[in-house]
């Protein structure tokens, strides 16, 4: 896999230095019309072996290119914020928007093959982890993203020499460390498993370029000639029209049923039922995020559901019973311009909590398979891929100890109609209710049917629906107060 760079490849300096001065041009060319497009980002990752030049290379590109338009990640060791949450969320904060370069020395990819090197992780656990990056990819590539991969190799001998050189010369004995040869002396069982990563994750649209380090001329345009014809071509493809992806038809569930409608509305509580229980269930939460074992888990608590079915209401009733400094509350709307700049996800993912927090999210991730559906404010493709899309991010939650409860809020169209005209008539309540309230409601059947095709496709055994009969707010709102309840506590068992 590594032979063809193994070669000795070379470049005399008369050629490098003819070269360059064109290639820099060429390049900040590029730069300039990604960010006058702004249609898609652009992601560069520089791995590799110790010694192959990784840094050097990620300076020279800072040097050859403009850094108003580029950014650089250097993904060291994980910090204590980021050990706190789910180990993509480092990276998705650092994702470039569209129209910018995002450059990472270090990637998803460093700390699996770290671990497996070093005997921390199995050979299992370093695929399953190789899976993942895939899928993030794959889901990246999907939004538009051009992602590029170079991987700077070295045979053992020249690694040994190179890291010789440098440390002799006064002038560059800093760039080696003891971390250096620690790695040296783990060529061999580095080469396996670099081997097993490229085999497993170069892929047809995110392939691995490996690149001879050895000779400094020959890796840096070898990297610019590369970087410059992926960019020339992805730009040159945006200014066609896209063709019209044809999206398969989205089956009826196995038991064409319409889970919705099993629900009995008529269910309700008494007031002072409801006020006794009020006080047991609240009560119980509080303590439940006292216990010391809470530090170890987070909460993310989802709220969707009907239009005035009562989710700001079931909110509040919860964060009655907690510390203000232990939770917060993500409503979400429309999304702004910078978050359309980014992947979907992008604008969840940066809400994701650190342990020991509760979050609970007014609407959520679920508005792809909803309103962006029924509405077309995303093309079929996208919301049918957003099905697996949404089960392996909540799947990557969950592996973090952090519990996921989500809740559909179903009230009846005639309750509905109740309640806004309700608003409309009671001043302080007039703020809830806008054109779109009513819009929606037009398309009530077609709403329905994208409820039970999402919890059909994404209620999982990791993170289940919990659908609520809300005609009744105070039965709501105890069902709803009972299930975190329970959640929170068999996660602290």
């Amino acid at each position: 896999m590594f032979e063809s760079a193994e070669l000795g490849h070379k470049i005399d300096k008369e050629t490098y230095d003819k070269e360059v001065p064109e290639l820099r041009a060429a390049l900040l060319e590029a730069q300039i019309d990604l960010a006058t497009q702004a249609k898609f980002p652009v992601i560069i990752l520089i791995s590799g072996l110790d010694g192959a030049g990784r840094g050097e290379t990620v300076n020279l590109l800072n040097e050859w290119m403009d850094p108003r338009f580029m950014r650089t990640h250097g993904m060291s060791k994980p910090s204590d914020e980021e050990l706190d949450r789910p180990m993509m969320w480092r990276f998705w904060r650092e994702l470039p928007p569209k129209g910018r370069i995002g450059l990472f020395l270090g990637s998803w990819y460093t700390w699996p093959i770290l671990n497996r090197v070093h005997g921390r992780t199995n050979t299992a656990y370093l695929d399953q982890s190789l899976e993942r990056a895939k899928r993030m990819e794959n889901m990246l590539i999907d939004e538009g993203a051009l992602i590029i991969k170079f991987w700077l190799h070295l045979s053992k001998e020249k690694q040994e020499k190179r890291l010789e050189r440098l440390s002799k010369d006064p002038m560059t004995r800093w760039r080696v460390t003891h971390r250096d040869w620690k790695h040296y002396k783990l060529y061999d069982k580095f080469r396996i498993v670099h081997e097993s990563v490229i085999r497993h994750t170069s892929t047809a649209l995110a392939p691995w370029i490996i690149v001879e380090g050895y000779d400094s001329r020959y890796r840096s345009l070898t990297i610019g000639r590369m970087i410059l014809a992926a960019l020339r071509k992805r730009l040159d493809e945006a200014k066609m029209k896209p063709a019209d992806l044809v999206a398969p038809p989205l089956l009826p569930s196995i038991d064409n049923l319409n889970i919705i409608k099993t629900l009995d509305l008529s269910l309700k509580i008494e007031k002072a039922e409801f006020e006794q229980a009020l006080e047991k269930y609240q009560g119980k939460l509080a303590l439940l995020t006292r216990r010391a074992k809470f530090k170890n888990i987070s909460v993310i608590a989802l709220f969707e559901g009907n239009d005035a079915a009562g989710k700001g209401g079931a909110i509040r009733r919860i964060t009655g019973a907690l510390d203000a400094r232990d939770y917060s509350i993500i409503p979400v709307a429309a999304p702004t311009e910078e978050e359309r700049a980014q992947p979907y996800l992008w604008r969840f993912w940066r809400h994701i909590p650190r342990r020991g927090r509760l979050i609970m999210f007014d609407r959520s991730w679920y508005g792809r398979v909803l309103v962006e559906r029924i509405e077309g404010f995303c093309s079929k493709t996208d919301w049918m891929r957003a099905y697996s899309e949404i089960n392996d991010f909540e799947a990557q939650l969950v592996r973090h100890n952090i519990v996921v409860v989500k809740f559909w809020l179903a009230i009846s169209q005639e309750e509905q109609l109740r309640r806004f005209k309700e608003r409309e008539e009671i001043a302080f309540k007039q703020f809830k209710i806008t054109a779109d309230d009513w819009r929606n409601r037009e398309k009530w059947h077609e709403y329905e049917q994208a409820v039970c095709d999402m919890v059909d496709r994404t209620s999982t055994e990791i993170a289940p629906w919990t659908l609520v009969e809300a005609n009744d707010k105070n039965y709501a709102r105890i069902k709803i107060l009972k299930t975190l309840c329970s959640q929170i506590e068999a996660a602290l068992q």
